[in-house]
């Protein structure tokens, strides 16, 4: 049994995504559940968690009224709001809303690196903390600071952290003659993985891998990413999720399963039951904090 703790739906008939340019044309269209349903039936999953695309409530209602194999929503709420905890309890009252797990926002997005760490986002965050709610982190090095600064802010908090901290794995040539480069980039994403796994209320999804290292994926390390995942962090503090249907831009979802599932194949089977189920179950689906 597998738990996908990662994937999004949308239609952006129903709502704007600032971020489905060009670029991500072939995404740019509606995905539901049945569209989930016919990728993950001839797979192990049998339980999903969805997370928000986009800074608007009604997506999250929207989200929260998906039938299975959704078992949990990552939603949004507007972090800076001086109601936040209010607004936690409206989400809460929607039809489907004892299936939220968690909040995200794309502080990638934002034009200030230090979002994260402003006194009024902290203040939001410790509201989710205190409703029982994960918050997923979305950052890349420019954030990497800010996001320290809050989880420290905040440590009766849950923090999930996105796709590995979205390595820039395009750069990592590791194996050909501009292998200087590649060995920068992973000793600069290690080192900030290090300080991430440091802080014990800090869990980290392997997933988006594949689409941070671009269309020549099947070139670039990303195996060796994924295993150091877990070695940094352990397989208790490590779950795999696909970043469906983002990760169509790479290659369908069998292989991104199959791929991860080659990566860590060394894993032992209670190891790799952690990352495949149990991290997310307890994480996400249970509530519970990870070990400290």
């Amino acid at each position: 049994m597998i738990i996908d703790a990662h994937h999004h739906l949308w239609d952006p008939a129903d709502r704007p995504y600032p971020w489905m340019d060009d670029s991500v044309a072939p995404i740019r269209r509606r995905f539901d559940v049945d569209d989930l349903r016919a990728v993950t039936r001839d797979t192990d999953v049998t339980r999903t968690v969805v997370v928000q695309a986009v800074h608007d409530p009604g997506e999250t209602a929207w989200l929260l009224a998906q039938p299975g194999p959704v078992a949990g929503v990552v939603g949004w709420v507007d972090l800076t709001a001086p109601d936040v905890a209010d607004r936690l309890a409206v989400v809460r009252a929607l039809p489907g809303g004892e299936r939220l797990v968690g909040i995200r926002h794309q502080a990638h997005d934002e034009p200030d690196p230090s979002w994260l760490a402003r006194p009024d986002v902290v203040r939001g965050v410790r509201a989710v903390a205190a409703a029982g709610l994960v918050f997923d982190l979305l950052v890349r090095e420019r954030e990497h600071p800010a996001a320290l600064a809050l989880v420290d802010a905040v440590p009766e908090a849950v923090f999930v952290l996105d796709h590995a901290g979205k390595p820039a794995i395009a750069r990592d040539r590791s194996g050909t003659q501009d292998s200087g480069e590649g060995r920068e980039v992973a000793d600069a994403w290690r080192a900030r993985m290090r300080d991430v796994a440091a802080r014990p209320n800090v869990v980290c999804k392997v997933s988006g891998l594949l689409t941070e290292a671009g269309d020549d994926w099947r070139d670039r390390p990303v195996a060796r990413y994924a295993r150091e995942v877990v070695e940094l962090f352990g397989p208790d503090r490590s779950l795999f999720g696909s970043d469906w249907p983002v990760s169509t831009l790479a290659t369908d979802y069998a292989e991104v399963l199959a791929t991860t599932t080659t990566a860590l194949a060394d894993l032992g089977p209670e190891e790799r039951d952690a990352v495949f189920r149990g991290t997310a179950e307890r994480i996400y689906l249970a509530g519970e904090h990870p070990q400290t």
